[in-house]
């Protein structure tokens, strides 16, 4: 079961994978308050139930575009304390870094995950407890996309090899523990790691969620 209730909406076109996913959510102890099709009936869904996170697909009708995208980065507008999780099945770094800048002034978590590289039921829900709450959730391969095509410059230049590592995993949504695992580190040495990198770029204790604007200063660079 799942530690905290949530109340969810749910939006993807694709009838069997939306209604797979309803099943398995209630089955661990959520509440799919509406399960929707089209982009136009998740804002109506939000609208009516405000639940406690948003888990919608990218490209949705009616264009077939970016259209779930869309609605969630409005419905964050006007919601700021709203949590979204992005399943899809694109790694375009573009729509991490929009749904990332759509959450600069949000108090809800954000997510972006590719449904074919999620490995298992348990990460999964570990992701929707996650955003749910207040944290974020990027894929590694849109990580590893960052990574790759872009080069080392201000302010991430600034940072440590070491520190760019910590900064990574902490965009894949890893807790302090998780990333003191991963690197085989202590966890102290990992928070004054974090510490360092919010010195770096100039991140403050009143700047609220550092962590998050961190992310976001590492995927815009």
């Amino acid at each position: 079961m799942a530690n905290t209730r949530l109340r969810i909406v749910l939006a993807e076109d694709a009838v069997l994978l939306r209604e797979g996913l309803v099943e398995l959510l209630e089955r661990f102890g959520h509440e799919v308050v509406a399960a929707v099709g089209d982009s136009r009936d998740l804002i109506t869904a939000v609208d009516e139930h405000l639940p406690d996170i948003v888990v919608t697909d990218v490209r949705m009708p009616p264009d077939f575009k970016d259209d779930g995208l869309r609605a969630a980065m409005d419905l964050r507008g006007r919601f700021p304390a709203l949590a979204v999780l992005v399943l899809t099945q694109y790694a375009t770094t573009a729509y991490a870094c929009e749904l990332l800048e759509s959450g600069e002034h949000s108090r809800g978590g954000l997510g972006y995950l590719l449904k074919d590289r999620i490995g298992g039921v348990a990460e999964f829900l570990a992701a929707i407890d996650c955003v749910a709450t207040g944290g974020t959730v990027i894929d590694p391969e849109v990580i590893h996309q960052l990574m790759g095509r872009r080069q080392v410059d201000e302010p991430l230049g600034r940072l440590t090899p070491r520190e760019r590592e910590v900064l990574g995993l902490m965009a894949e949504g890893k807790t302090n523990a998780a990333i003191a695992a991963a690197l085989n580190v202590s966890q102290p040495t990992v928070a004054k790691g974090i510490g360092s990198i919010f010195l770096k770029f100039g991140l403050s204790e009143d700047d609220g969620h550092r962590r998050v604007l961190a992310v976001l200063t590492y995927l815009r660079s």
